[in-house]
């Protein structure tokens, strides 16, 4: 893994959306979704008690993948639109929502380009679990998130922890957690060539290479106030009630987390922030 800085933003995220088309058929498998179409409980239990009732609410998911958690959302009585710069995600989510006899809007769009596509409001846009390293620009993203709340709205992101990237870490349960990255932003991408495995089966080596940006916690924070919005809460996890990573174990509380931690350290954290009336 290394700096790479002549990689323009827009080839960058070109590369990205080709892995992502490569690996979305393992995904249609290894993400077991007959589980979700047998009306198996899906959304984490943390989130779904942060984010409340979404019964008749309008719901934007942003990098949505193959739409599993935008239909979650819609079993549970939400008006979805789901996102994805995946033409072959897309695909596989408008399949899905076919499968599950859900309502659902599926739009294959950058998410950077999607005030010129889509028109209206949402009383909640949301994203959850492995997204923030896709985006090289946070300021545009959070300002497209106060670009599509409705006044009153609220945005809600589950994400992966920064703090958790800088080690040596990896999904087959066998990290060394020992620091690897720097924990700060630094503008130009990541570039993981021969490196790039997918994150639900590590045995698997992608064939296009992929270009990941490192952003902090104050990254997050900053750019959701500097668009205008209010924060309701920042909350970080050690452990969580659902597995929502490959690899993790039970502790004796019952919450599942990373084996072979030297120490507990935050795992996931939620943001909700608002749009004033």
């Amino acid at each position: 893994m290394q700096i790479d800085n002549t990689t323009p933003p827009d080839e960058a995220r070109k590369g990205n959306r080709d892995f992502w088309d490569e690996v979305t058929p393992l995904h249609l498998k290894s993400y077991n979704p007959d589980q979700f179409l047998e009306g198996a409980p899906w959304l984490p239990k943390q989130m779904l008690k942060e984010v409340g009732d979404v019964n008749d609410l309008s719901l934007l998911h942003l990098q949505c993948h193959f739409g599993l958690d935008t239909l979650a959302w819609a079993r549970l009585g939400a008006q979805v639109t789901g996102v994805d710069f995946s033409p072959k995600a897309i695909e596989a989510a408008q399949d899905m929502a076919k499968k599950a006899n859900l309502p659902a809007h599926f739009i294959c769009a950058d998410i950077y380009t999607l005030p010129e596509i889509l028109q209206g409001e949402y009383d909640i846009v949301f994203t959850s679990i492995g997204v923030l390293c896709w985006l090289n620009d946070l300021d545009a993203w959070a300002n497209i998130i106060a670009h599509f709340l409705k006044p009153g709205g609220f945005f809600y992101i589950m994400e992966g922890h920064p703090l958790l990237t800088t080690f040596d870490f990896s999904f087959d349960g066998e990290s060394q957690w020992t620091f690897q990255l720097p924990y700060f932003h630094n503008q130009d991408p990541y570039f993981l060539g021969e490196e790039t495995t997918d994150y639900m089966d590590p045995s698997y080596y992608a064939k296009n290479p992929t270009y990941e940006w490192q952003w902090t916690v104050s990254d997050v924070i900053n750019a959701i106030i500097r668009a205008g919005l209010h924060i309701d809460f920042f909350n970080e996890f050690g452990g969580i009630d659902d597995p929502v990573y490959p690899g993790m174990s039970k502790r004796k509380d019952g919450l599942f987390t990373f084996p072979g931690m030297p120490v507990e350290l935050p795992i996931l954290f939620s943001l909700k922030a608002s749009k004033e009336k």
